[in-house]
């Protein structure tokens, strides 16, 4: 099997381009397009609308007040190039309704709702949104072949929402899809698989998973597969093994972009050694401003732009600085006590 990168697509360049440097469709990863050219300003959009956010509400009381002018010419950057957000939870909250789009309503507030959301087509609009990973997530545990079932009930979901709602959300499979559908006032949708463990070890798994849209693999969740380990997990494997090496491959082949938010320092450094393609964090923070091992240490980060790839920041609380990520702990920790002392009672 050819375990080239596929290069008839040039979906992986999008996203390497909100990275410091661009890279070149059908090129080596590690060849950079000039400097201001091409899609380049996403770079210049993701930062001026995430700044005020980042600075406002990473756990602090600070507010900060723009002029018009500037709020003008943020609008204007998000209008011509798409901000793309690489993971959000939505799928999982639908999971509460056995994915019934009838019993939510996406097109108006869902925040005072049962159960209540953080996402709606109302303020995916009013952020800006060019372009959304919609994550498709199963639990860790029992998985094998329920796991595979979940994955495909999430993914089923998620092509019925953006087909209920096709005046604001439309399907993405490539860079020129985004484009495309950003250009043409909508919200581009695209997939993320998030852990392993949804593949049940198959390749032919994750081979149907892309012709079903999914764009990228988180290698792990918050436990070890067999053939990676998980941030915070105890370490089987000290990385990948050779399966695991061979899952990096066959997502070059297919153009479908690594994600290593969650895994092991050790999977993080030797995938970053093994793929030929960009890797994304989809969403991680830096280790080095908050203790947590979900977090990058600095020296993957600065492994990172060799790669082309890039590091897509978690605004949740606990991975951004260590009081909140001490608070988070202690919580998490009190969650798995209640529920190891009473486990019929969730």
């Amino acid at each position: 099997m050819n375990s080239g990168v596929r290069r008839d697509d040039s979906w992986l360049s999008l996203i390497g381009f909100t990275t410091a440097g661009c890279w070149t469709p059908g090129a080596s990863p590690r060849v950079s397009r000039r400097a201001g050219s091409g899609r380049c300003p996403l770079l210049l959009a993701l930062a001026l609308a995430l700044w005020p956010l980042a600075l406002s509400g990473a756990g602090t009381n600070q507010t900060m007040n723009y002029t018009s002018e500037e709020i003008s010419a943020i609008k204007g950057l998000l209008r011509g190039t798409p901000l793309v957000d690489g993971h959000n939870d939505l799928a999982w909250q639908y999971r509460k309704v056995n994915y019934d789009l009838g019993k939510i309503d996406f097109s108006r507030d869902t925040s005072q709702g049962d159960p209540r959301l953080i996402t709606d087509i109302p303020r995916l609009r009013a952020g800006g949104m060019g372009a959304q990973f919609w994550a498709v997530y199963v639990p860790p545990q029992p998985g094998g072949p329920v796991a595979v079932e979940e994955m495909l009930a999430q993914i089923d979901f998620l092509h019925r929402l953006v087909a209920a709602y096709p005046g604001d959300l439309a399907l993405a499979l490539s860079a020129a899809d985004i484009e495309r559908i950003h250009g043409g006032g909508k919200i581009a949708c695209l997939l993320g698989l998030e852990g392993g463990h949804c593949l049940n070890n198959s390749l032919a798994t994750l081979r149907m998973a892309w012709q079903l849209g999914a764009r990228y693999l988180t290698l792990t969740h918050v436990k070890n597969t067999d053939w990676a380990d998980a941030a915070g997990d105890t370490a089987r494997h000290h990385g990948l093994t050779a399966f695991g090496e061979e899952v990096i491959r066959e997502l070059n082949r297919l153009g479908m972009l690594v994600d290593l938010s969650h895994v092991s320092d050790d999977v993080m450094r030797q995938a970053l050694r093994v793929s030929r393609a960009p890797v994304i964090f989809s969403h991680s923070s830096a280790r080095a401003l908050c203790d947590h091992p979900r977090n990058v240490p600095d020296d993957i980060l600065k492994l990172v732009p060799g790669n082309r790839g890039m590091v897509m920041v978690c605004f949740l609380p606990g991975y951004l600085n260590n009081p909140n990520a001490a608070h988070f702990n202690a919580a998490t920790k009190e969650r798995e006590r209640l529920a190891h002392q009473y486990p019929d009672h969730p």
